[in-house]
């Protein structure tokens, strides 16, 4: 069943001239078909965390674990989408989404069918022609959304995609992400630290504190899909989760919780 176990992980970061811990014990279980937002404020240790379960960093100490097989390195069972979509701007868009598939080795084929697949499903299909710099930021990280889908990994690790995003272009993604996890069904571990795009999309909500980081509190978010930001449902949870947050931070600004955009 796909079942992602992350048990006692630490971290610590060790310089010239000191020592910092950057996560202490972290556990948790993610059952497949999860989509599971991890929250909290700069600093605290998400994309660390995040890399940890890629394989792209190890633990000090601890393990991560896919269906009882320890996580030591990357595998093709987990596809990261950073930040920058990290595209290459000399291909083409359809050349950009096969890219993961040819070095997987997967017959050309079979790669343009599953390329035009997800290109139609992020809503870029009559753009497959076009070159990198000709498309929008919103643009470019629907590329990487289906580059990253196309090479059918079972999980879906995800740092901060649309945070350098305007909130209009933001808001169409994530109802278009929504869609796609709700079409695909695959595991997401999405990393954020604004309340309004964890409540929007979670299952659950880890909840982290900083110094070091730690998971102070799992939130189940039981309410029906589509969700209604306005809804007073919506609004009660979007607080608790920012009243969980700033018990730990001495100053949270607009960028850490944008939650009053949306009452």
């Amino acid at each position: 069943m796909n079942t992602l176990k992350i048990t006692h992980i630490n971290k610590t970061f060790i310089t010239k001239h000191k020592t910092v811990q950057t996560l202490q014990d972290i556990n948790l279980e993610i059952k497949a078909g999860e989509f599971i937002c991890i929250i909290g404020a700069s600093g605290c240790g998400k994309t660390t965390l995040l890399n940890i379960i890629a394989g792209l960093e190890k633990a000090t100490c601890g393990s991560v674990s896919l269906d009882n097989h320890e996580i030591s390195s990357p595998g093709a069972d987990r596809t990261v989408l950073f930040q920058d979509a990290a595209l290459f701007p000399w291909l083409r868009v359809i050349d950009n989404v096969e890219f993961g598939m040819k070095m997987l080795r997967v017959p050309k084929e079979d790669r343009r069918i599953k390329a035009l697949k997800y290109l139609d499903m992020v809503k870029l299909k009559d753009f497959q022609n076009s070159f990198i710099h000709e498309l929008s930021g919103g643009m470019k990280q629907r590329v990487a959304l289906a580059r990253a889908l196309s090479v059918d990994s079972d999980i879906l690790l995800m740092d901060e995609p649309f945070s350098a995003l305007d909130n209009q272009t933001r808001n169409i993604l994530l109802d278009e992400l929504h869609n796609i996890w709700i079409e695909t069904k695959k595991t997401v571990i999405f990393i954020t630290h604004n309340v309004d795009e964890a409540v929007y999309l979670a299952n659950r909500v880890v909840i982290m504190s900083s110094t070091p980081g730690r998971i102070k509190r799992v939130m189940d978010i039981d309410m029906n899909r589509p969700r209604k930001r306005l809804s007073s449902e919506y609004i009660s949870i979007v607080e608790e989760i920012f009243e969980e947050m700033i018990e730990d931070t001495e100053k949270v600004g607009k960028d850490n919780c944008e939650y009053e955009k949306i009452i």
